[in-house]
């Protein structure tokens, strides 16, 4: 288990559902249970990281209760490439409790230049739509992990 804010929260967390990005107040203690979303019925969580673009980054990351882990990547990066399969292990185990995202810069340079993204693969941490941390260069999944837990607050 991941310690964070949403563990010890009382009432609903907000989650965005990764696949039609609908709010969804899902009550703290049922995170974990695999709850699903009350608009599309697709689950809240399935241990991969959510595609964002534009349009829907700013749900994920300002209106969202959970912390959100975001990778930025582009197609071309041969370490983004060598990252991506360590990101993916990393949300199964950190979800339910952070969100992981994945934003390509070549396809969303609006994002890329909003957050200052000079180098790639960078992973920045957001919770309540603050950026927590940032770190770039590939990592492992254990890494990763470590990384996130790390730069949560208590």
């Amino acid at each position: 288990m991941i310690s964070s804010t949403t563990d010890n929260a009382p009432g609903p967390v907000l989650v965005v559902c990764p696949h039609c990005h609908s709010p969804n107040r899902v009550p703290n203690a049922r995170l974990a249970e695999a709850p699903s979303c009350g608009r599309c019925q697709k689950p809240l969580f399935d241990g991969k990281p959510v595609s964002l673009g534009v349009d829907h980054f700013t749900a994920h990351i300002s209106r969202g209760g959970l912390p959100v882990l975001v990778d930025f990547w582009a197609p071309w990066c041969g370490p983004c490439k060598v990252m991506a399969p360590q990101f993916e292990l990393a949300a199964a185990e950190l979800e339910p409790h952070v969100r992981l995202a994945k934003v390509d810069t070549q396809s969303e340079p609006t994002l890329a230049q909003r957050y200052a993204i000079r180098s790639i693969p960078t992973l920045a941490l957001f919770k309540g739509g603050r950026e927590l941390a940032r770190q770039a260069g590939a990592m492992s999944a254990a890494d990763i992990v470590r990384w996130t837990r790390q730069h949560l607050p208590a």
